[in-house]
C-alpha cells in the first residue's frame, strides 16, 4: 500500500488526497482503468455478474460514462452500469492487526459493492461518500465489482442540474451516472476514526472536536489532540474515555483570549490561515493517527448584515456549476480544482455558490487554503413525493456532516427556487419540508446561516435572497435602493413573478438581503447553436458595459449585503459565463476584477 510522508500538516497538501481533513499515510488511489458494462436489460443480478466482473469495455474512473474523458462518451439512457477492478497485492497489503477500507467519493445514484462475490456495501445518494471495511473478504486475488443504478426519468430522485430529457435544454446538463469522484483504499487501525467535526467557539478562543469511530471506544481509551500554526504549537489536550459513545473534546486556545492577538490566527478570504491538527486514538493495542486541519472563523447575521468573524462582510459571489466539457460533473484533475478556485478569486469574487452539486472535497480544500467563501447547496429533486423527501433528507444529512468542518463553507442552502417543493406557497406539506430541512440543518450545524429556499418563497431563512435577471441597471438600482424599496419588494411578488415570502413577513432590516442570482448575460466567443442566456451582449464592448451596469447598480445600494452573479463559466448550451467552458475569460481578467471588486456603497 502506498505510504505518504506523514506529518501533522494536513494544510499543505498538494490537493490530491481525496479526504483532506481526515488523512492517513497508507493509502492507494484506485482511479484509472476499470472494466465496464451497460445492463440495459437488467440481467446482471440474475446472472451473478458480481461474481466474475468480466466486462468487455474499459472506463477511466472517476469520469462518468456520459463524458468523453471516460473513454465511453455515451450520453444516452442507461439506467444500470457495472464496474470491475482487480486489486493488486501491493494495494491490499496491510499489517496483521490493521484493517483495509475501500472508499467511494460519490457514485450516482444507488450503488452496491462486492468484493470476491460478497456484498460489502450498499448506498443511495449520488453526491455523498461511503466506505466499506473489506479486510475479511480479501484472499490475495481480489475482485471489486460495483453496480450503479441511476434512473434517468425519475424526477423524484435528487439530481440537481442533470437532464432528464434525451438532450440538454435551457439550464440543465447531461446526466452523470456511476462513479464520478475518487475511489481509494487505505490501511487503518482496528479501532479508527471515521469522522471528525471541528466547531469553533463563538469568540474563537476554543475549538470543539466531535469524533466518530468505527466501533465504540472502550473505557480507558485515550484521545490526544495537538493543534499548531505554521509549526508553532497552539494547544494539546489528552482525554481518557470513561464511557462508550462518541467523545466530544473541548480544546481551549489561550492566545485567542488576548484581544490584541485575536486576528493573528483567524481565517478569512483575505487571510486564509489554517490550523493544523493531529488526532491520536488509542484503544488497547490499536493506535489510529490522522492529520487534519481547521480554520478559526465565525459566521452569522446581525443588524441586517452578514458577519464574518463578528464583523460585517460584503459577499461578492459567483455561481459555480462545477461542470467541465470533457469530464462533466467530475473534475478533469486535482489541479483543475485549484485552478477553478484561483480563477474565481482572480476575477475579484470572495465567494462561490456551489450550485445544485456537492463539490469534490478537494475543491473545498483549495477554497480553505486559498481563501474563498462557499455556499453549500443540495442537489434537488424535481417532484414532491415521500421517496423524494426521504432521499433528499438522507443525502443532505450526509453532505452537511461531510463538509461542516471546512472554514470556507459559510452558508447552507437546502432548497433552490422551490425545486422539489413547487407548491410551497400553497401546500402545507411543501412548506413543512422547507422549514423542516432548514431546521434540521441548524440542528446538525448551528454555526452557519441557513437559507430555506434560495431566490423566492422563503419560509424561515437566516438570509433573505432574491433572484433577479432584469438587465436594466436603472431598474436594478431603484429596486434595491433603500430599506423602503426592500420592504415593498418583499411584501409581494418579486422580479421573477414569484412571491418572495411563502409565509410570514420579511424582516428586511434585521436580516441580510442579497441578490443571489443576477446577470446571466449571454456572450458567445465562438457562436454555436443552441446558446442560451437571460440577456445578450453582441460585442466585447457591449458585454463590458452591460456588466458594469448591473454590478454597479447592486454595488451602489446602501442596504444589500451581497450578490451572486450567474455564472463563472459557460456550461454546455449556457453561454452566460464570465469565462468560456475552457476557463478562458471573455474580458481581460483585470477588467472583470475592476467590475466585481469595485467599492460597495453598502455601509455596516
Amino acid at each position: 500500500m502506498r505510504m505518504d510522508t506523514m506529518t501533522s500538516s494536513a494544510s499543505d497538501l498538494l490537493g490530491t488526497y481525496p479526504r483532506p481533513q481526515l488523512r492517513r499515510p497508507a493509502w492507494h488511489s484506485l482511479d484509472g482503468a476499470w472494466g465496464f458494462a451497460y445492463d440495459d436489460d437488467e440481467v446482471g443480478m440474475s446472472q451473478r455478474w458480481f461474481r466474475h466482473g468480466d466486462f468487455e469495455q474499459t472506463i477511466a474512473v472517476p469520469y462518468p460514462p456520459e463524458s468523453p474523458a471516460s473513454g465511453i462518451g455515451d450520453p444516452s439512457y442507461h439506467p444500470v452500469v457495472w464496474y470491475s477492478r482487480t486489486l493488486t497485492a501491493a494495494e491490499t497489503a496491510h499489517d496483521d492487526d490493521a484493517r483495509v477500507v475501500l472508499h467511494f467519493g460519490a457514485v450516482d445514484y444507488a450503488a452496491t459493492v462486492w468484493v470476491n462475490g460478497c456484498q460489502v456495501a450498499a448506498h443511495a445518494g449520488g453526491q455523498s461518500p461511503f466506505s466499506a471495511d473489506i479486510t475479511d473478504y480479501l484472499d490475495g486475488d481480489d475482485l471489486v465489482v460495483v453496480r450503479a443504478v441511476d434512473r434517468p426519468l425519475d424526477v423524484s430522485q435528487p439530481r440537481g442540474k442533470q437532464e432528464w430529457l434525451p438532450e440538454p435544454h435551457e439550464i440543465w446538463y447531461r446526466r452523470t451516472t456511476g462513479i464520478w469522484q475518487p475511489v481509494w483504499i487505505e490501511e487503518v487501525a482496528a479501532t479508527h476514526l471515521t469522522e471528525l467535526s471541528w466547531r469553533v467557539g463563538r469568540s474563537t478562543d476554543s475549538v470543539e472536536l466531535e469524533m466518530q469511530t468505527n466501533r465504540p471506544l472502550a473505557p480507558g481509551s485515550t484521545v490526544e489532540v495537538e493543534l499548531s500554526y505554521e509549526g508553532s504549537p497552539l494547544a494539546r489536550v489528552s482525554t481518557t474515555v470513561h464511557s462508550t459513545g462518541a467523545p466530544v473534546i473541548e480544546i481551549p486556545l489561550r492566545d485567542q483570549r488576548n484581544g490584541q492577538h485575536y486576528e493573528k490566527l483567524t481565517w478569512s478570504p483575505e487571510n486564509p490561515r489554517l490550523i493544523d491538527a493531529t488526532v491520536v486514538v488509542t484503544d488497547g493495542d490499536s493506535v489510529d493517527t490522522v492529520a487534519s486541519y481547521l480554520g478559526l472563523r465565525t459566521v452569522g447575521t446581525a443588524g441586517g448584515r452578514f458577519l464574518l468573524n463578528d464583523r460585517p462582510y460584503f459577499v461578492r459571489a459567483v455561481l459555480e456549476q462545477g461542470y467541465w466539457p470533457e469530464s462533466h460533473l467530475a473534475a478533469p484533475s486535482a489541479d483543475a480544482l485549484r485552478a477553478e478556485v484561483q480563477l474565481i478569486k482572480d476575477m475579484g469574487f470572495n465567494t462561490a455558490r456551489i450550485h445544485q452539486k456537492a463539490e469534490d472535497p478537494r475543491f473545498l480544500y483549495w477554497a480553505d487554503r486559498l481563501g474563498l467563501l462557499l455556499w453549500g447547496e443540495a442537489p434537488a429533486a424535481f417532484e414532491f413525493t415521500t421517496s423524494a423527501v426521504v432521499d433528499l433528507t438522507r443525502e443532505w444529512i450526509e453532505l452537511v456532516r461531510r463538509d461542516r468542518s471546512h472554514p470556507s463553507v459559510v452558508t447552507w442552502v437546502p432548497f433552490n427556487e422551490s425545486w422539489g417543493i413547487r407548491d410551497v406557497l400553497t401546500d402545507a406539506p411543501h412548506r413543512a419540508f422547507s422549514r423542516g430541512l432548514a431546521d434540521l440543518t441548524r440542528a446538525l450545524d448551528p454555526t452557519r446561516p441557513v437559507i430555506s429556499n434560495d431566490g423566492w418563497e422563503h419560509t424561515k431563512s437566516d438570509i433573505l435572497t432574491v433572484h433577479d435577471y432584469d438587465g436594466d441597471p436603472e431598474t436594478f438600482a431603484r429596486r434595491y435602493a433603500d430599506h423602503e424599496a426592500l420592504a415593498a419588494l418583499f411584501a409581494g411578488y418579486g422580479p421573477s413573478h414569484r412571491m418572495l415570502m411563502a409565509e410570514g413577513e420579511a424582516d428586511t432590516r434585521g436580516l441580510p438581503v442579497m441578490v443571489t442570482e443576477f446577470g446571466g448575460i449571454k456572450y458567445e466567443t465562438v457562436p454555436a447553436e443552441p446558446a442560451w442566456g437571460y440577456s445578450t451582449s453582441s460585442t466585447v464592448e457591449e458585454l463590458e458595459a452591460h456588466l458594469r451596469g448591473v454590478f454597479g447598480a447592486l454595488l451602489q445600494s446602501t442596504v444589500l449585503s451581497g450578490f451572486c452573479y450567474t455564472q463563472i463559466t459557460d456550461t454546455m448550451q449556457e453561454a452566460n459565463g464570465l469565462a468560456d467552458e475552457n476557463r478562458v475569460p471573455k474580458l481581460p481578467i483585470e477588467v472583470i476584477h475592476s467590475i466585481v471588486a469595485a467599492e460597495s456603497h453598502s455601509k455596516p
